[in-house]
């Protein structure tokens, strides 16, 4: 006699979620671990990021392209981490620059969330294009920008552990701030953000 057929407590929705987390989980966290140093922090934003996708998974609305969704997630909550420590506005941290020019600072005014649908896509744009014009910058400048805004790191710090001089880190950084505000400037200009 064979045993009883047991219903399958997996359903292909499930397994198609497990099989696509397994599938780009590594990617993910290599791409989040790049862009965030502290690796608690980023094992924090790989999880959340991960329980939203199998979240929006369960809504009627299918992801249509899971891996492409996955990212622009993690892109949007780094730099949601990033805005959250720079509270609204990236801009150079006093730290031993005090006084510092208006040509190390990036001004990213972000529209709210709650501003409606509008400002929700522009918004989200905005992000993506940050997004991109980061990735577009020579890794020395990328790294510079990224430890000393994202990490909070202080162009001293910066520089006893690279061994770089903080002359050279602060001209990379202003190097980044003006290629940066160059990308944004026409995605401000053709949503009217102030």
């Amino acid at each position: 006699m064979s045993p009883p057929n047991r219903p399958n407590p997996i359903n292909d929705q499930d397994r198609d979620i497990a099989a696509t987390v397994v599938r780009e989980r590594a990617r993910l966290g290599n791409f989040i671990s790049r862009r965030v140093r502290d690796q608690a922090e980023a094992e924090d934003i790989l999880q959340d990021v991960l329980y939203e996708f199998v979240q929006a998974c369960r809504l009627p609305a299918p992801i249509e392209q899971a891996s492409a969704w996955l990212f622009r997630v993690a892109r949007n909550r780094i730099i949601d981490r990033f805005r959250k420590k720079k509270e609204l506005q990236i801009s150079e941290a006093e730290d031993d620059h005090d006084g510092a020019d208006d040509e190390y600072r990036l001004d990213l005014a972000l529209p709210a969330l709650d501003a409606g649908p509008e400002a929700v896509y522009a918004r989200s744009v905005l992000l993506d294009e940050l997004q991109l014009a980061l990735d577009e910058l020579p890794e020395s400048q990328r790294d510079v920008f990224v430890a000393h805004e994202l990490e909070g790191l202080s162009f001293k710090e910066m520089a006893e552990q690279s061994g770089v001089a903080v002359n050279t880190l602060l001209a990379r950084k202003r190097y980044a701030v003006l290629y940066l505000r160059g990308r944004l400037q026409a995605i401000y200009d053709e949503f009217d953000i102030e």
